[in-house]
């Protein structure tokens, strides 16, 4: 169990976090009450009692269907087999009952909330209470909002799920993001979970890819990044992350990655890329945030408590030097978006092509 009154005392948020709303139990007849309120409010969905009633009629039709012909084809094959009628029921028997188990355990779950990222009602009921202790704002479902970072600029169908943002203070949003892209057999949907804090000065375009998420030579980014922009840092942090700058800003990138906050984005934010972009700091995880978990909503308010507050003291000053009036509050246009490079399992797939018809042609010879 958290504490109630666990600390988060950064620039970011001054104020001491009250979690109990994740352990108390959760009146079903409130819960209820919570995902009515917001479906009316247009949020998720609900059936009429009609509606509910035809597909629970569906589903029960379904199964009896299933068992009868499991059961029937267990009879005949058992008759054939010389095995007594009674043998040949318990025998259907064994594969319907477990088979209308599992499809009615997943109609129930599907009914409590679904599946990705695993926030239910329940949890969503209480992430609300949270917020509302908090002086937070809990939303099931928003527009796609707009925010300059990579995820939200990609795709049709953009939108916020379970996500928290502040109603007072520093503004801090982070939950869950998707966006579908493609169409017909190549629509795929993905989904994000985030972090963004907003900043108080315009700093340059950079990215931290981290390596912890990477899959074989893929980068868990949404897009490529060009190789000549990458900048060597000290220590052993290379060997977390992959840090990305404009050229000819390295200085200003080493002015704001400083060892106190590469050594907290180590411990803090390891497991997550992160992007720095105009005014807005965001963390990325390539996998949906179990939202309806205290220990998740305590880590990622933990990292606005170290990396968030360690970055806002690190740039309070800084001024882009090419564009000279610290008043403006801007970066120069070449500083303020890296360019896109060519993912390098592309590139590895195209050097296999060209060897593969290389030596095809030799052998042929």
């Amino acid at each position: 169990m958290l504490r109630a009154d666990a600390p988060c005392q950064s620039g970011a948020m001054q104020r001491t976090v009250d979690y109990s709303a994740f352990d108390e139990p959760a009146d079903p007849a409130a819960v209820r009450a919570f995902r009515r309120d917001q479906s009316g409010g247009g949020f998720g969905f609900s059936l009429s009692p009609v509606a509910g009633t035809v597909l629970v009629g569906l589903v029960v039709s379904f199964i009896v269907v299933v068992a009868v012909v499991v059961i029937g084809a267990n009879l005949t094959l058992g008759s054939l087999g010389g095995r007594s009628p009674v043998a040949s029921l318990l025998g259907g028997a064994v594969v319907a009952v477990p088979f209308t188990i599992v499809v009615v355990s997943l109609i129930v779950r599907l009914a409590r909330g679904g599946f990705a990222g695993g926030t239910g009602w329940r949890d969503r009921y209480r992430l609300d209470r949270f917020a509302r202790a908090n002086g937070f704002v809990y939303a099931h479902r928003s527009p796609a909002p707009q925010y300059p970072g990579m995820i939200f600029q990609r795709g049709s169908g953009r939108q916020s799920r379970d996500h928290l943002r502040s109603s007072e203070g520093r503004f801090v949003d982070f939950g869950n993001y998707r966006y579908t892209t493609g169409s017909g057999k190549n629509r795929r949907t993905r989904s994000w979970g985030f972090l963004a804090i907003h900043l108080d000065r315009a700093l340059p375009h950079m990215v931290l890819d981290a390596k912890a998420n990477d899959q074989l030579l893929a980068s868990s980014l949404p897009l490529s990044l060009g190789r000549e922009q990458r900048l060597s840092l000290e220590g052993d942090f290379d060997r977390h992350f992959t840090l990305y700058c404009p050229r000819e800003y390295e200085r200003d990138a080493l002015y704001v990655f400083t060892p106190d906050l590469m050594a907290l984005l180590i411990d803090e934010a390891g497991a997550f890329d992160v992007e720095i972009v105009d005014q807005w700091l965001f963390v990325y995880s390539p996998t949906p945030l179990p939202m309806g978990r205290a220990a998740v909503v305590q880590r990622m308010l933990r990292i606005v408590d170290t990396v968030g507050a360690k970055a806002l003291s690190r740039t309070d000053r800084y001024r882009d030097d090419r564009v000279g009036d610290f008043g403006a509050n801007t970066v120069a246009p070449q500083g303020r978006r890296l360019k896109r490079g060519v993912p390098a399992l592309f590139i590895v797939v195209a050097v296999a092509v060209i060897g593969w018809q290389v030596l095809a042609a030799l052998v042929s010879r």
